[in-house]
C-alpha cells in the first residue's frame, strides 16, 4: 500500500525561492528608492498612451477571466474525480489571502515609508492609497498553482494570458505599482507550495498492477510481483534507491525489478546539495536533481561496464518507463544474500577477498562504486560477491574517488571481521601500495551516510563502556577501603581513589575502527601518509559563524548608519579610554587566578597569563567557550599535570565560573528591579527567568530520555571533576584564589565597561547593577553562539542591553564598540606573539 500522499522537497524548494523572491523585492523596494520611482515613472509614460477603449476592454476581460479559468478548471478536475487537488486549491487560496491582509496591515502600520512608496500609489484627491498586495490576485495564483494547473500547458497558457492582461489593467488604470504585482505573485505562488508541502500533494507513484503491466509491454509474461524487503530492514520508500521486486514469469527464471519514480529520486536532495558544497570535488559531476531518464541511463551505463570489466554485477536485461513519473530496471533474478545479513561466521577469508576482487576489476577500468556498503555486496548461492546499487557509480573516476572506494569497503569490512582480517584481505587483492594510499581517506567525511551513522552508534556505545568501567572502579575501590577499615587520612583515601580512577580510565580507553585499520596497515607500510586529507571545502560550524556574523554585521552597520562619530570622538574623555585598557588587561591576570585556583599543583603564574593573552588569538578561530577550554587543558598538560587531572581542573573551572554567573546574574537582576521601587520586589524578568528554570527542570525530570541523558552526563562529571574539587578544597588558599578571581575577572569586565560608557559621557545614566546585568547576558550569549568571540551576539546584546537600561543609542553603540575593541580587537596581536611563544616553548 503506497501513501496517498507525499511530501516533495522540490515544493519546499519553491517556497523557499518564493520566500527569497519577497524578501529581494522588499530589499530593492527599501534600499533602492531611486530605481523604484523611476520604473514607476517609465512604467506610467509608456502606459499612459494606451487608448481608453484598449484600457476598459482589457479590465473587464481580465476581471472576469480571472474568475472564470479557476472555476472552470475545477469543473474539469471534478470531473475526472479529482476532488483532492481542488481542496489544496482552496486552502491554499484561504491561507494566501490571510497572507496578503497580514501584508497589507504590515505595510501600513509598521513598514518604513520607502516600501510603503514602493508598494502603493495615491487613489484619488482623498489621500488614500491602492492596496500594496491585491487580496483577490494572489489567493487565484495560489489556487491555480496548488491545483496543478501550470502542470498542463493549455491551462498554463490561459493562466499566464489571464495574469498578463490583468497586470496591464491595473497599471495603465493607476491602481497598482509594479512591485505590488511582482510581490502579490511571489506570495500566492509561495504559500500554494508550502500548503503543497505542508499537506503533500496526491502520490503518482506507480502500483504492482501498473509494474506488471509495464512488463508486459516489453515482452514478459508476469504471473506476480513481491515486494522485496530492504537488506538493512529500512523503509525504502524513504531513500533514493527505488522500490524492488520479486517477479515470477508463466515460463522462465524469475526477475529482480527496480521501480524509481520522482518521489523517490527527489529523496536527499538537500543532502546532495550540502555535499557538493562542502565536499572538495569528490561529488558525482552529474546533476544534482537529474530526471529519471538520466537516472535510467547512468545505472544501465554502470551495470553494463562493470560486466565488461569482469566484475560480478547484475544482469541489466531491459528498461521502460512507467508513465511519466517512474522508470524500471529489469534484472536476473540473484537469489543471494546481501552482506548485512550474513551472520558473522559465513563471512570467510575468502569471501572478503572475493569482494575485493570485485573491486579491483572495476578500478582496472577506472570505475567507481561510490557505496561500497553491507546492504550493496550480495553473496549468491555459489559464495560470489555480487557489486548491485551501482547507480550512484562513477565511469572514468579520478584517483581520489577510486581511493575513497578502497577506504569504504575497508571499513564496511571492518565493522564486520574486525580490522586486522579487512586489511590482510585487501592486501592479499590490492597489493599493500594501494591500501596505504588509502589512509589519507580513511576518515568520517569521505565514508557514506551509513557508515557514518553506524561510527557514531559505536563511538556512544564506547564512550558508556568506558564510563561504567570508570564509576565500577570507584565503586569497588571504595568498597574495598571499607572493607579493609583502614585508618589513613582522607587525603590518603582521596589519592587512591583518584589514582585508581586514572588506572581505569587508561584500560577501559578503546580505540575506534578507523584508527584500528590505520594501525594495521602501518604494520604493513610503516612509511604510509596518515595525515588525514582536506577534503571538506567548507564545515558546519563556518557556514553557522558566518550568518551569525553577518546578521551581527548588518545590525551594527543600521545603527552605526544614524551615528555621528566625528562629533563622539571629539567629545570622548580619553581619560576613561585608559581606564578602560586597564581594566582590560587585568582581565588576564584574573582569568589565571581562577584557573590556577583549581590546580592542586605548581603551575608558571607568568605563563598562565600568557596562556589567557594568547587565548585572545585562538578565539578568532572557535567560540570563546570551546578554543579557551582546549587551551587551557592543553597548557596544563604540557605544564606537567596528567591529562585526565588537567580535563578535570579545567571542568572544574568552568563549573564554578557558570554557577557563579548565573548566581551574580540573578544577584544583580534582583537588584536592578529594586532600583526605582521603595520595596524589595524583584524584577518581572527575574521571576520569568525563576520560572522557566523550574519548567524546564520539571520537563527533564518528567521525560524518561532527557532524564536518562542528565543523568549520565551528571555521573560523568561527578567521576572526574568532583574527585577534583575534593583536592583543591583541602587547601583553602587555592580555591579562594580560584573564587577570587573569577569575581575579579566578572569586575574587571564590569569595570571595564562601566568606564567605556564614561568615556561618552552616558555614566550617569545607568546603574552599575544595571551594567553588570547586561555585560552578563551579553557573555553568556556570546559564549553560546557559534561565531568566534562571540561576534554579533555580543554587540547586538549589548547595545539593545544598554538601550534598555536607559542609555541614549549613540552612547550604547559607541560604548560597546570600545568595550569590545579594548577585550576583543586590540588583545589580538599580543595573543598572536603569546601563542607562538608558547608553541616555541613547548608550553601548549
Amino acid at each position: 500500500m503506497l501513501a496517498a500522499r507525499v511530501h516533495r522537497p522540490s515544493d519546499l524548494v519553491r517556497l523557499l525561492v518564493g520566500v527569497l523572491g519577497i524578501a529581494v523585492v522588499l530589499a530593492i523596494a527599501a534600499f533602492a528608492h531611486g530605481t523604484t520611482v523611476g520604473l514607476e515613472e517609465d512604467i506610467s509614460k509608456g502606459t499612459g498612451q494606451a487608448p481608453d477603449l484598449l484600457i476598459k476592454v482589457a479590465g473587464l476581460v481580465s476581471s472576469i477571466a480571472v474568475l472564470l479559468v479557476p472555476v472552470a478548471f475545477a469543473i474539469e478536475r471534478l470531473i475526472k474525480r479529482d476532488g483532492l487537488r481542488i481542496a489544496d486549491g482552496v486552502l491554499a487560496a484561504v491561507l494566501a489571502h490571510g497572507v496578503t491582509l497580514a501584508t497589507d496591515l504590515w505595510v501600513s502600520e509598521a513598514a518604513p515609508q520607502s516600501i510603503q512608496d514602493a508598494l502603493t500609489r495615491s487613489a484619488g484627491a482623498g489621500g488614500a492609497l491602492t492596496d500594496p498586495v491585491h487580496g483577490y490576485l494572489a489567493p487565484v495564483i495560489a489556487y491555480m498553482t496548488a491545483v496543478g494547473m501550470t502542470r498542463r500547458p493549455r491551462w498554463r497558457v490561459a493562466l499566464w494570458l489571464v495574469l498578463l492582461l490583468d497586470a496591464f489593467a491595473m497599471l495603465v488604470s493607476g491602481y497598482t505599482t509594479p512591485f505590488s504585482i511582482i510581490l502579490t505573485v511571489l506570495i500566492g505562488w509561495s504559500v500554494a507550495y508550502g500548503t503543497l508541502y505542508a499537506v503533500g500533494s496526491p502520490n503518482v507513484r506507480p502500483t504492482g498492477q501498473n509494474l506488471l503491466a509495464g512488463l508486459r509491454r516489453v515482452g514478459f509474461q508476469p504471473v506476480s510481483a513481491m515486494r522485496a524487503e530492504s537488506p538493512d530492514g529500512s523503509d525504502s520508500e524513504q531513500t533514493d534507491r527505488g522500490r524492488s521486486y520479486h517477479v515470477t514469469l508463466e515460463d522462465g527464471p524469475p526477475l529482480d525489478v527496480t521501480v524509481v519514480d520522482r518521489e523517490q529520486q527527489a529523496h536527499g536532495f538537500f543532502y546532495r546539495v550540502w555535499r557538493r558544497l562542502t565536499l572538495r570535488g569528490i561529488t558525482t559531476r552529474r546533476s544534482l536533481n537529474s530526471s529519471l531518464r538520466q537516472a535510467l541511463e547512468q545505472e544501465a551505463l554502470l551495470a553494463y561496464a562493470a560486466i565488461a570489466a569482469g566484475a560480478n554485477a547484475p544482469k541489466l536485461i531491459a528498461t521502460s518507463e512507467l508513465g511519466p513519473d517512474a522508470v524500471m530496471l529489469v534484472y536476473e533474478h540473484l537469489g543471494g544474500r546481501s552482506l548485512d545479513s550474513l551472520p558473522d561466521e559465513e563471512i570467510t577469508d575468502g569471501l572478503a577477498r572475493n569482494a575485493w576482487e570485485q573491486v579491483r576489476a572495476l578500478q582496472s577500468r577506472r570505475i567507481a562504486h561510490r557505496r561500497l556498503t553491507g546492504d550493496a555486496l550480495v553473496v549468491d548461492r555459489s559464495g560470489n560477491v555480487i557489486l548491485t546499487d551501482l547507480r550512484g557509480g562513477e565511469i572514468a573516476a579520478g584517483d581520489l574517488v577510486l581511493r575513497m572506494d578502497i577506504a569504504q569497503l575497508l571499513t564496511t569490512l571492518g565493522l564486520r571481521v574486525g580490522a586486522e582480517r579487512a586489511v590482510a584481505s585487501a592486501v592479499s587483492v590490492l597489493g599493500p601500495d594501494a591500501v596505504a594510499d588509502c589512509l589519507p581517506l580513511l576518515q568520517p567525511i569521505a565514508l557514506s551516510r551509513s557508515t557514518r551513522a553506524t561510527l557514531r552508534r559505536l563511538a556512544r556505545e564506547r564512550a558508556d563502556r568506558q564510563r561504567e568501567a570508570v564509576l565500577e572502579s570507584s565503586r569497588a575501590a571504595k568498597a574495598a577501603r571499607e572493607a579493609a577499615g583502614s585508618d589513613t587520612s582522607p587525603a590518603v583515601d582521596r589519592k587512591a581513589e583518584k589514582r585508581a580512577l586514572d588506572d581505569a580510565l587508561d584500560g577501559a580507553r578503546e580505540e575506534d575502527l578507523l584508527s584500528q585499520i590505520r594501525q594495521q596497515v602501518l604494520l604493513i607500510r610503516p612509511q604510509a601518509p596518515v595525515e588525514p586529507a582536506r577534503l571538506e571545502r567548507i564545515r558546519p560550524r563556518t557556514l553557522v559563524s558566518f550568518i551569525a556574523g553577518a546578521f551581527g554585521a548588518y545590525f551594527l552597520l543600521t545603527q552605526l548608519a544614524h551615528v555621528d562619530f566625528a562629533t563622539i570622538i571629539s567629545e570622548a574623555r580619553w581619560g576613561w579610554v585608559g581606564a578602560a585598557l586597564a581594566f582590560s588587561v587585568l582581565t588576564y591576570f584574573a582569568a589565571a587566578a581562577s584557573l590556577l585556583g583549581f590546580v592542586p599543583e605548581r603551575v608558571p603564574f607568568l605563563r598562565t597569563v600568557l596562556a589567557q593573552v594568547a587565548g585572545s588569538f585562538v578565539k578568532l578561530v572557535a567560540p570563546a567557550a570551546v578554543g579557551g577550554v582546549a587551551l587551557n587543558t592543553r597548557f596544563l598538560q604540557r605544564s606537567g599535570v596528567r591529562p585526565g587531572l588537567a580535563v578535570a581542573s579545567v571542568g572544574a573551572s568552568q563549573l564554578f565560573g557558570l554557577a557563579s554567573h548565573i548566581l551574580l546574574l540573578l544577584a544583580f537582576g534582583y537588584l536592578t528591579g529594586t532600583e526605582k521601587t521603595p520595596e524589595m520586589t524583584p524584577s518581572r524578568t527575574v521571576i520569568a527567568g525563576l520560572l522557566t528554570v523550574a519548567v524546564l527542570v520539571l520537563v527533564v525530570t518528567a521525560v524518561p530520555f532527557l532524564r536518562k541523558f542528565v543523568a549520565t552526563r551528571v555521573r560523568a562529571l561527578f567521576a572526574g571533576v568532583v574527585p577534583r574539587m575534593l583536592d583543591v578544597l583541602q587547601r583553602p588558599q587555592k580555591l579562594a584564589a580560584g573564587i577570587g578571581g573569577m569575581l575579579l575577572l566578572t569586575g574587571c569586565f564590569v569595570m571595564c565597561l562601566d568606564a567605556s560608557i564614561r568615556a561618552f559621557g552616558g555614566g550617569q545614566a545607568i546603574s552599575y547593577a544595571s551594567i553588570a546585568v547586561v555585560f552578563l547576558a551579553g557573555n553568556a550569549l556570546g559564549s553560546a553562539a557559534p561565531t568566534p568571540g562571540g561576534m554579533g551576539a555580543v554587540e547586538t546584546t549589548l547595545t539593545l542591553g544598554l538601550i534598555a537600561a536607559g542609555l541614549d543609542k549613540e552612547v550604547a553603540i559607541s560604548a560597546v564598540l570600545l568595550f569590545r575593541l579594548m577585550t576583543f580587537w586590540l588583545p589580538v596581536l599580543p595573543g598572536w606573539v603569546s601563542f607562538n611563544f608558547l608553541t616555541r616553548k613547548e608550553a601548549i
